[in-house]
């Protein structure tokens, strides 16, 4: 009985999944509900950021366990985790306006060269991507990591101490794949094409990158 029922619970949570995500695009895409969006974005950034990562990290997330486990499932405190990735979302909105900025400020200075028209544009999001990628994104990325630990032992009914989470790390695969593979081949791209976006959808876009964060850390797993 349980057999026959697997591959029914496999394919609603598949359903499941996929239409959360089509509600989230026909939100972007209607016109009357993208002017709330675009509103809502101006008027609470910080707010909008914390929805736009909860729910569609989280996604990721659920995404990640469905490629590892082979089955839809909710990761352990999910609700925590939501709200770190709330969090992260946060901070995601005041690095998208850090890095522009000080890319800009730093060409008006002359200490770098951007160049003029589309040229000018593209190394403006390059350079912003990069410096943000090689800078914030490591110790962000450790402290996600740390963060997701504490969370599945506080889960498992464990209260353990940082030292030990810092040690439970894998720390030569983070190197290797997270910080030498992917910050080079997909971050400082990925968030290139966000520099280029309008202001309004630069962190919806950055949202929705974690759903392939989800799948990358996934293969990640995998590998380990």
């Amino acid at each position: 009985m349980k057999d026959a029922q697997a591959p029914k619970s496999r394919a609603l949570g598949g359903i499941l999944w996929a239409l959360t995500l089509a509600a989230v695009i026909a939100f972007l895409l209607v016109p009357a509900t993208n002017r709330l969006f675009v509103g809502a974005t101006k008027a609470a950034p910080y707010a909008m950021g914390f929805v736009k990562f909860a729910i569609l990290a989280t996604m990721g997330e659920i995404l990640a366990l469905r490629i590892t486990q082979k089955r839809w499932t909710m990761p352990k405190g999910v609700l925590a985790k939501a709200a770190v990735w709330g969090v992260v979302g946060m901070m995601i909105v005041l690095m998208f306006q850090l890095y522009p900025a000080g890319v800009q400020g730093a060409a008006a200075n002359g200490y770098l060269y951007l160049g003029e028209g589309w040229l000018g544009k593209f190394l403006a999001a390059f350079l912003g991507s990069a410096i943000m990628n090689l800078t914030f994104a490591p110790v962000f990325m450790a402290a996600h990591r740390i963060s997701d630990l504490y969370i599945d032992e506080r889960c498992a009914g464990r209260k353990p101490k940082i030292g030990q989470l810092v040690r439970s790390v894998e720390w030569p695969s983070f190197i290797r794949f997270i910080i030498a593979r992917t910050i080079p081949l997909f971050w400082i791209p990925a968030h290139t094409i966000s520099f280029l976006l309008p202001a309004d959808y630069r962190v919806l876009f950055a949202a929705f990158l974690s759903i392939a964060l989800g799948a990358i850390l996934a293969y990640a797993k995998s590998r380990n």
